[in-house]
């Protein structure tokens, strides 16, 4: 027998190409099973094409891609559960019927539907909107029956573009835990985003697409490792010794000690300057230094360094095809 793979996903060099314009480009990654793995991109950057692809709902151009050890997610439909980007209910169905159809059509049998479908709408505060009709429901409680219809067959692999999209913040927060959850019940989620909170909050580990092309892809230690230029430093050297060194690129005050003998600063560095650099540099000049550390950048800093120039890009290139929502 070959070997069991411990991979939910893998892209193997894969392209998507809309005559001219290209989607995706070359991509490669892949997603452990049981971790939570953010696909994070402005708009325009290939985030939904890709997931699209891992589906089967559009062939790559190139390249190979592997979707819970089969070439196709049609043949493994039944275990994964997905949130489409562009939302669409059946207008007129109610919402504990929705819940209960999406379910069955993923292989539960009726009485499990329903009453997975009444456990889902209780735990999210809906239970007294079981009966009303699709088009009767707020945007964000569509969004939530609409989510509830994706995980309601207890799925192995999720696929969420944009869940929190529509949502408000204690709603937000509830999906955040909910996710959590069926990461620690051994469940595979794959979310994209452009909201970095939700990603720096959730992920195991994470991607960061822009202009189709990988531009990142690990833990947010090994992001805040490669990407913080900034340091926190205390000194009693007058500021202009400091501001100086060659490895500085700017520098501000953050505090100063009552006696005014010591100054805290936040420093940013030089490109292709690193904290050991500043370091030696400071000793070298006999700069004083009574507290030295880097700080920590947020998932924003390096999702703007990355991919920040994308969004003119994408105002200009073509259109790329989209699904039409169920009415």
């Amino acid at each position: 027998m070959p070997p069991v793979s411990d991979k939910a996903v893998t892209l193997d060099h894969v392209s998507k190409r809309y005559g001219s314009f290209t989607a995706v480009d070359d991509l490669s990654f892949s997603v452990a099973k049981g971790e939570i793995y953010g696909f994070l991109g402005p708009n325009g950057a290939g985030k939904t094409s890709t997931l699209r692809m891992m589906l089967d709902i559009i062939r790559p151009s190139a390249g190979k891609l592997e979707i819970l050890g089969s070439e196709t997610a049609i043949d493994v439909r039944a275990r994964i559960g997905y949130l489409p980007e562009e939302r669409g209910l059946y207008r007129k169905m109610r919402a504990g019927e929705t819940i209960a159809y999406f379910a069955q059509l993923r292989g539960l049998s009726r009485r499990d539907a329903k009453t997975k479908a009444a456990e889902l709408l209780e735990r999210f505060g809906l239970g007294s909107f079981a009966r009303a009709k699709n088009e009767a429901l707020s945007k964000g409680m569509a969004q939530k029956i609409q989510l509830l219809s994706t995980i309601a067959h207890d799925p192995e692999l999720l696929i969420l573009d944009e869940p929190f999209s529509g949502l408000d913040p204690i709603n937000q927060q509830t999906l955040e835990g909910l996710i959590k959850e069926l990461r620690d019940d051994g469940r595979t989620i794959i979310f994209s985003t452009h909201v970095m909170q939700h990603a720096e909050r959730l992920c195991d580990r994470f991607l960061i697409l822009a202009n189709g092309q990988k531009r990142f892809e690990g833990t947010l230690q090994q992001a805040r490792a490669a990407f913080s230029h900034r340091l926190h430093v205390t000194s009693s050297s007058p500021v202009e010794r400091l501001r100086n060194l060659e490895t500085v690129s700017s520098l501000f005050v953050e505090d100063t000690t009552p006696d005014g003998v010591e100054t805290s600063y936040s420093v940013d560095l030089q490109n292709g300057a690193d904290m050991q650099a500043f370091l030696r540099e400071a000793v070298e000049k006999d700069v004083s230094l009574s507290r030295f550390e880097q700080a920590g950048a947020t998932l924003h800093d390096i999702f703007v360094a990355l991919a920040g120039d994308e969004e003119e890009g994408a105002a200009a290139a073509p259109k790329v095809p989209r699904l039409e929502a169920a009415e």
